[in-house]
């Protein structure tokens, strides 16, 4: 989810190379086109082949294929696995509401620095399923894990959150409403929001870029703290290990399949507005073509092996539900139809097509509404 500024034509002058790529003459004449494209584009989108995706890639057995395809995704998010970092969680700010227990916890997902994060348990006796809540990108900083949980530890927050939980979630907290409903939910921010910001919106590709020059990545460090919280959240005690599931929107839901795919640990995902073919997205007037929030969703050189859905794939068999909006203009209605097909197909190929589940709204937005929270929900409770 990003600002909803709309992306002005920009002129982009290429030289030679848009003949040798695209077969036509040189010209004196400088190539323009609507938004920062190069006008060769469709040469370079004809060159991906995805040779990795599963049917397309020579491994024919699932779990060689996921494997595989599962370490070129960690190849390209250029931060090593941070597996022997300890946790070591510092929890503070609990109080009690009516229907959990709430408390701020603090741990190292990386070896970089410590993330505070808020972590709601259900009254009764555990252990309880539970649910890694990852927040949107929304353009809006000063919050983070206060777009999904109420901000009971910092009144200067609030009045910013509910007024987020009315733009896109119904007035609801959706962290608050699945402790309610008897789900353990662990919420953190990602680098640039809340705790860890606030980052303007126009630092962003300038943050990526300063990433990639010290070896590292910005969405590749994000991945890998999700990666980590999903491990740390079915660790707990209070937390049924086998019962785990990742659930976001917009950004957040790009998030909660992408640690379905990376983690072991996330037995479901439930993903509202992120989903499209990248072929289908890297198109004139494509939010995605501002840079800027993309960046939180790029890892360089990974579309030369998989497609965005190839990569939520990673996840098959276990369950997984894809929500969209039929009037969400950040993802289009087609990109959103090729990438259900293709999640579909692997799902049907591993016979467990009754494991996936595929909606569209065709009355919403880009919107997690009450109504699409309670199926979720019912889904979950399902499923887990």
């Amino acid at each position: 989810m990003d600002a909803h500024e709309a992306l002005g034509r920009r002129t982009f002058v290429v030289g030679a190379g848009t003949a040798l790529l695209g077969g036509g003459a040189v010209s004196g004449e400088a190539a323009v086109v609507d938004g920062p494209l190069p006008d060769f584009h469709p040469a370079l989108k004809d060159a991906l082949a995805f040779p990795l995706a599963w049917g397309r890639s020579p491994i024919r057995d699932v779990r060689a294929w996921r494997r595989a395809a599962r370490a070129a995704v960690e190849e390209h998010l250029l931060v090593e696995r941070q597996d022997g970092t300890p946790y070591a969680p510092e929890f503070s700010g609990r109080s009690r509401t009516r229907d959990c227990t709430r408390e701020l916890v603090t741990v190292s997902l990386t070896r970089y620095e410590r993330v505070r994060g808020a972590l709601l348990t259900p009254h009764g006796r555990g252990p309880f399923p539970a649910v890694l809540l990852l927040h949107d990108h929304g353009a809006t900083f000063d919050i983070g894990k206060e777009k999904l949980v109420r901000p009971w530890y910092d009144e200067t927050r609030l009045a910013s959150a509910r007024a987020w939980a009315a733009r896109y979630f119904s007035g609801r907290f959706v962290g608050d409403e699945l402790a309610r409903r008897g789900y353990v939910v662990l919420c953190l921010d990602a680098l640039g929001w809340g705790d860890r910001g606030p980052l303007a919106y126009d630092q962003q590709q300038a943050l990526a870029s300063n990433f990639y020059n010290l070896g590292s990545s910005l969405a590749g460090l994000m991945a890998r703290e999700d990666q980590r919280a999903a491990a740390f959240l079915a660790g707990l005690d209070r937390v049924d290990a086998g019962r785990v599931a990742a659930v976001g929107l917009s950004m957040g839901a790009y998030r909660a399949w992408q640690t379905a795919a990376l983690s072991d640990h996330v037995a479901a995902a439930a993903s509202v507005c992120w989903m499209t073919g990248l072929k289908e997205m890297m198109v004139p007037g494509n939010n995605t073509l501002r840079g800027q929030s993309a960046y939180y969703m790029l890892h360089p050189g990974l579309a030369r092996h998989l497609d965005i859905p190839d990569v939520a794939s990673i996840a098959a068999p276990r369950p997984m539900l894809f929500f969209d909006g039929g009037l969400d203009t950040l993802f289009p209605a087609g990109g959103v139809r090729v990438a259900y097909g293709k999640l579909r197909a692997v799902w049907r190929s591993h016979h467990a097509e009754e494991r996936i589940r595929t909606k569209t709204w065709p009355e919403l937005g880009h919107v997690f509404t009450d109504a699409m929270q309670d199926e979720v929900v019912s889904w979950l409770d399902e499923v887990l």
